[in-house]
């Protein structure tokens, strides 16, 4: 392996809004250990892009130094056998100020990268495409890659309600329940119409659901035909569950059709004691002692806004005894 084919790591840029920040730090703290106020996370960890609802783009670290001319002096490395390509300066706006640079300093560095790549320059459709970012002092050139909002396209589905989780949260949802999927079995066992489910099978997660509602059940098994994904969604109750899984994922029941009383939602929380080692609540109500008289500590939260009303996303483990 050559050293223009190595990976030396990865740079992730981010957007939200202010009523996204707690929920998409809590992600970042999931899926690469560490969360940061800067709109940039730089990680050892591969993750494709398209699957956080909030990364914008992704750069696989070819090349880093602390000039640019550092990154000049190596992109004779980059030989393209007659491909064609493009190179992105990464558009960052909150960059500190030792950092920023003007629009035609990031033209003019994208032109003297060109220059020095074996290849041939096509803006419109590449065969590879290149990115390059200054970040905290130093700067990186690597392969780029767009994420794509998948998330979004399954906004539009054959059923919902208004107080269903957004198609963006509940990817996030998903993502903090199983950052890392190899062979991670998973369970929404209160899945209403499937939309924690959409996520984490367009994801290649090991996802099943479960309710006790058989409209619910109907709309949610459609809702993933929609999308060409499959996966089972039984009908029944929590308490039926019988298998063991790695992490269950529980929005509190709270729609048109079932909304649990106090003392229902501890016989949820009970019951997924039995089945699972990790769980992830999503609440309107404060639960954290009801989770702890049912045998979970709770290890990271946040909230999550949506359209005038807040729910709390709880991180937890089993107690041991």
């Amino acid at each position: 392996m050559n050293k223009f084919s190595e990976s030396n790591g990865f740079i992730y840029t981010y957007a939200y809004t202010s009523d996204e920040k707690a929920l998409c730090k809590l992600e970042m703290r999931a899926l690469f250990g560490k969360d940061t106020d800067e709109k940039l996370v730089k990680s050892p960890r591969d993750v494709d892009p398209s699957r956080s609802p909030f990364i914008k783009e992704r750069i696989e670290i070819l090349f880093e130094g602390d000039q640019i001319a550092d990154i000049l002096s190596q992109m004779p490395a980059v030989q393209l056998n007659g491909k064609t390509f493009k190179v992105i300066f990464v558009k960052i706006n909150s960059l500190p100020e030792a950092d920023q640079v003007e629009y035609w300093q990031k033209r003019e560095i994208e032109s003297q990268l060109g220059r020095l790549i074996t290849g041939k320059a096509d803006v419109r459709q590449p065969d590879r495409t290149f990115g390059i970012v200054s970040f905290q002092g130093r700067w990186y050139f690597g392969n780029y890659k767009q994420s794509e909002s998948v998330w979004f396209r399954h906004q539009k589905k054959p059923n919902g309600y208004s107080t269903a989780l957004s198609t963006k949260v509940a990817r996030a949802v998903a993502n903090i329940a199983a950052p890392n999927i190899a062979g991670i079995k998973m369970i929404d066992p209160c899945c209403g119409i499937g939309t924690v489910l959409v996520e984490g099978l367009s994801m290649g997660m090991d996802i099943v659901g479960r309710d006790i509602n058989p409209l619910v059940v109907n709309g949610s098994r459609e809702n993933i035909a929609h999308f060409q994904l499959k996966g089972n969604v039984d009908l029944g109750p929590i308490s039926e569950v019988k298998e063991l899984y790695d992490v269950a994922v529980i929005d509190m029941p709270y729609n048109l059709y079932t909304s649990a009383t106090p003392e229902e939602q501890f016989s949820i929380l009970k019951h997924a004691n039995s089945f699972t080692e990790k769980l992830i609540v999503v609440t309107l109500d404060n639960l954290d002692s009801m989770v702890e008289r049912a045998g979970f500590i709770i290890t990271d939260r946040c909230i999550a806004k949506k359209a005038g009303f807040s729910r709390e996303i709880l991180v937890c483990k089993k107690e041991r005894a």
